[in-house]
């Protein structure tokens, strides 16, 4: 309450003090930027850009199940029960989703999850599938264009980091998925943002699309949509940049026309 009671500067200078310390690993955002690449351009000196860490990639993410997974698990399980059986998970870190929902989902004997992530990443991720005994299904990619003929192109908390939108990504793939579900992306009810993101060890270029905006770039991609849903509970502001408190967390499912 007090603090509110503070020059504007001076919130946003302690706010800046703890966006660059970030001991916790918040998810913090700062500042408002023309495109990604302008993003990328501001991240403050000192500070490591992207996660593409091998070492980090061990803790940086937790192989729980989380409430704001079941959307995406839903379509997920709904697309195995009818007879997908590969998943091209893209920037699914070390596995973790492939993890997390074994715990629920009855995954078929002949599944093939691939996983897309930045090289750092994708050594952490095959170093811990063989630990795991998870390579007879699980492997790993750092080209996203391998996803073409994939039944499934799965996105969880990903395409916020990616300097390609999903459009663009696609126009690159010669065989179309069958199926994409997006999960927790970062959207925005009236506009495209771009900002940073402290993740404790580095900062990222972040986007936040105009949710409009996504839907429409999966329909012109040759898509139709059966679903698509808000991420509740799950926070995300941009302090300080107009409208930053209307961003959200929202997944969608579509199927290839």
């Amino acid at each position: 309450m007090f603090s509110s009671l503070l020059p504007s500067s001076v919130r946003e200078a302690a706010y800046r003090r703890k966006f660059l310390e970030n001991p916790e690993s918040e998810n913090l955002f700062m500042g408002s930027f023309e495109s990604f690449a302008d993003a990328e351009s501001n991240a403050p000196a000192g500070k490591a850009v992207g996660y593409d860490d091998a070492e980090a990639a061990k803790t940086l993410y937790s192989h729980q199940l989380y409430f704001y997974d079941y959307p995406g698990l839903f379509w997920l399980g709904r697309a195995l029960d009818g007879g997908m059986r590969s998943v091209f998970d893209l920037g699914g870190h070390v596995g973790i989703k492939y993890y997390a929902f074994r715990r629920v989902l009855p995954y078929p004997a002949n599944l093939r999850w691939t996983v897309c992530d930045l090289p750092g990443v994708v050594q952490t991720g095959q170093e811990l599938a063989v630990q795991r005994e998870a390579t007879s299904q699980l492997d790993f990619t750092t080209d996203f264009r391998n996803a073409s003929g994939y039944d499934v192109l799965y996105a969880s908390g990903s395409l916020q980091y990616l300097p390609l939108r999903i459009s663009e990504m696609l126009a690159q793939m010669p065989v179309k998925p069958k199926r994409i579900v997006i999960n927790t992306a970062a959207t925005h009810p009236d506009r495209t943002l771009f900002t940073l993101n402290s993740i404790g060890f580095a900062v990222c270029p972040y986007r936040i699309q105009h949710q409009d905006a996504l839907l429409n770039e999966l329909m012109e991609s040759g898509y139709q949509r059966r679903d698509a849903w808000r991420n509740e509970g799950k926070p995300i502001e941009v302090p300080f940049v107009e409208g930053g408190d209307k961003a959200f967390y929202s997944g969608c499912c579509f199927d290839l026309r």
